[in-house]
């Protein structure tokens, strides 16, 4: 019995101390691998730009038909020239009216990109520097003439250089005519500078100058008719050169020059001077400025 007893307490201390371990409790399972943020795109090196044209700034004043306005919008010869050009160079051509007078300032102030405006380029300004050495000039498009404009009434008395000594004449500051005027009305005479071609008609209606110098293209377009029916042309001077004027060694002239001639080639500057009835007095000649 005691044997028993004995065995039976063994057995259960056995069990209580010595006995298997509760199973531990299993691990969590890792969590499953995340990837890190994904790289962002790479940025495109060299984005497409916007479809924008590459602005081009035509210095002008109203002087018809080469550049005026109706209602509201430049036209004419010049005006139509330079879109031409623009368009087959994916230039955004616009028109910038300035002083006539300060044309060379704005150029090389960079507030205008050229000259166009029945620019005569063969002249010379006030104070007789040669405007060749003021800018560099495209090819010659057309063959000008400064005359002298005066009232119906005066024509008989007013019919050479030499009857000009002496008188007031009107003329556009800072233009071809301007330099002619001043050696015209010698030093015993006067000149009235005004803002446009246009208003040396004003000086002569009112007297305020006995003639006026200008270019024989507007003077055609205007003498004799509406409000300048008593004013007539009395002669002509000498002939000049239209051409663009650029700033010394911008290399647009160059460009431009090609497509001028291309232009010229293919006959639609004949068109257009024809629209504009100037058709007479176009004329390229690709050596000039060179």
């Amino acid at each position: 019995m005691l044997t028993c007893l004995l065995l039976v307490g063994m057995t259960i201390a056995t069990t209580a101390c010595g006995g298997d371990a509760p199973a531990p409790a299993p691990a969590p399972a890792p969590a499953p691998a995340q990837d890190p943020d994904p790289a962002p795109e790479p940025a495109d090196p060299d984005p497409a730009p916007a479809d924008t044209a590459q602005v081009f700034v035509c210095g002008v004043t109203e002087y018809e038909p080469m550049n005026y306005r109706e209602g509201g919008e430049w036209t004419g010869f010049d005006t139509e020239f330079a879109l031409l050009v623009g368009e087959r160079l994916g230039l955004e051509i616009q028109f910038q009216m300035i002083d006539w007078a300060q044309k060379f300032t704005e150029l090389n102030a960079g507030t205008i990109d050229a000259i166009w405006n029945g620019f005569t380029a063969t002249a010379l300004e006030a104070d007789g520097t040669p405007r060749m050495t003021l800018a560099d000039m495209s090819y010659s498009y057309m063959l000008n003439t400064q005359c002298i404009i005066a009232k119906t009434d005066r024509l008989g008395e007013i019919t050479s250089e030499a009857d000009l000594d002496g008188l007031t004449l009107a003329a556009e500051a800072g233009s071809a005519g301007e330099s002619e005027a001043i050696a015209l009305a010698g030093d015993s005479g006067n000149v009235i500078g005004v803002a446009q071609q246009i208003n040396t008609f004003l000086e002569v209606m009112t007297g305020a100058a006995d003639a006026a110098v200008i270019d024989l293209i507007l003077a055609e377009q205007l003498s004799g008719t509406g409000d300048f029916a008593d004013i007539a042309i009395a002669f002509n001077l000498a002939d000049e050169a239209f051409a663009i004027g650029f700033r010394i060694g911008d290399p647009m002239r160059d460009t431009i020059n090609a497509v001028i001639k291309e232009l010229y080639d293919e006959g639609i500057l004949m068109e257009l001077a024809v629209k504009y009835g100037v058709e007479a007095r176009l004329h390229v000649d690709t050596s000039f400025g060179q």
